[in-house]
């Protein structure tokens, strides 16, 4: 009697975007004993970022914004552990567990999908100073700064204190850095009519964007009718602008504008996880590995990726540009991961995989409540319908029915009653309480 084979090991580097939705691709098409799919990563959720702007808003509760992985995932083996080294001539992934120690993971079929990480410059004070704006925790961090600094502010009576104190700089022009600002801008302006000290015009918000324009995945146009909606509301925007120093919470720009300023969120672009550089794995210029259209990695037979740690043809210009590969944008992660899952199956069963062709939707954008951009489908919307169109493209897209019920029942009640703007600032040190009794 022939001995029964053992399942394909397939592993799958990430939780994010594409290792999510390709783990659910896998769970849904794959036949009894046919594979075992493996998740790792540190986190136990995947994380929609386009609704980390609302939650730290307030308009969306924080822990809908995230999917656990063990939830909607029942079918695949979810280890929370730091991957450290990736050795494709031996098979295997090399894991950090919490406890600091080390472990080997083999596999047959591998996906990196480890995503990116915050491009950080060699900017003065920036590691010290900065808060970046990718991890539903940087997101409540940054709501609870914002809200406990117009609270510093209330009982300050140094005008060169209070004036740091308030002043609120936003470093970085893309979706990211456009709509944390216009959110939490919109939540700060609204919470100072509980304060009888702060009045709305004296916060001071800065955008810096070292390129001429924002929004760059929108028509210019409406990049250019942004900074003027952003410009009417106060905001100061400084285009083709460097940071050149944030020592000190002073704040030196290219042009020579300096200002002190106690908030500080970059948002300045992203590059492939560092770990990759510590494989045998292709990469390109920027440090990511590199795929054909069908998304295997060249020359890897059994390797695959997809999503920002991966330069992927697009093949949707490929006749204007011949190196053309795809942006690493949500949309892109989400569409090359369903390319994915169907690929991974289809070779397993000895067929031909299909490229991955991008037909651009078009981009949305928040602005704060009921304010917005889009471009869809070649429409240009501004103002509340684009505010529309951008929620119910993102609720359509979150994770799982679970997900999308509770954001819309967050939005219902959110139109039914004022937000909630008070700070829970307890959370960032949980033992500032013991450390006090402990020297009384």
């Amino acid at each position: 009697m022939a001995l029964k084979s053992k399942p394909t090991r397939i592993v799958i580097l990430g939780g994010g975007y594409v290792g999510l939705y390709t783990a659910l691709g896998l769970q849904r098409r794959l036949r009894a004993g046919e594979a075992s799919v493996t998740v790792i990563d540190p986190q136990p959720h995947m994380t929609y970022q386009p609704f980390l702007p609302e939650a730290a808003g307030g308009a969306i509760e924080p822990r809908h914004v995230v999917v656990p992985l063990r939830r909607v995932l029942k079918r695949c083996h979810i280890l929370n552990v730091r991957v450290t080294a990736i050795e494709d001539s031996r098979k295997t992934i090399t894991v950090c567990k919490p406890d600091g120690t080390t472990e080997e993971v083999g596999y047959d079929v591998l996906v990196v999908a480890l995503g990116s990480v915050a491009r950080l410059l060699p900017i003065p004070g920036l590691a010290e100073r900065g808060i970046a704006f990718r991890t539903i925790g940087e997101a409540i961090y940054l709501r609870n700064h914002v809200l406990a600094k117009l609270d510093e502010a209330a009982v300050t009576d140094d005008p060169v204190t209070r004036a740091k104190l308030l002043t609120f700089t936003f470093v970085g022009g893309g979706f990211a850095g456009i709509e944390a600002l216009g959110e939490l801008e919109d939540m700060a302006r609204f919470a100072t009519r509980y304060y009888s000290t702060i009045e709305p015009s004296d916060l001071r918000w800065v955008l810096v964007e070292a390129a001429g324009r924002i929004l760059p995945e929108v028509r210019p146009s409406l990049g250019v009718y942004t900074v003027l909606q952003l410009e009417k509301r106060g905001i100061e925007v400084y285009l083709s602008t460097l940071a050149k120093s944030f020592e000190d919470g002073h704040v030196v720009l290219s042009d020579g504008t300096e200002f002190d300023s106690d908030t500080i969120v970059w948002t300045a672009g992203v590059k492939a996880n560092p770990v990759l550089a510590d494989s045998d794995l292709p990469l390109d210029e920027r440090g990511r590995i590199r795929t054909g259209a069908t998304l295997q990695v060249e020359g890897r037979p059994g390797v695959w990726a997809a999503g920002d740690n991966a330069a992927v043809p697009d093949l949707s210009r490929i006749d204007e540009d011949p190196d053309a590969v795809c942006q690493p944008n949500a949309q892109h992660a989400v569409r090359q991961a369903g390319v994915l899952a169907r690929n991974i199956v289809a070779t397993l069963r000895d067929q031909a995989p299909k490229a991955y062709r991008h037909r651009n939707a078009g981009s949305v954008a928040s602005l704060g409540l009921h304010k917005g951009v889009a471009d869809v489908y070649n429409v240009k919307l501004k103002g509340l319908p684009a505010w529309l169109a951008h929620r119910g493209y993102h609720v359509a897209r979150v994770p799982t029915f679970n997900r999308k019920a509770r954001v819309v029942a967050d939005w219902l009640l959110g139109g039914l009653f004022r937000r909630e703007v008070i700070s829970m600032g307890q959370i960032s040190n949980p033992r500032a309480e013991f450390a006090r009794v402990s020297q009384s």
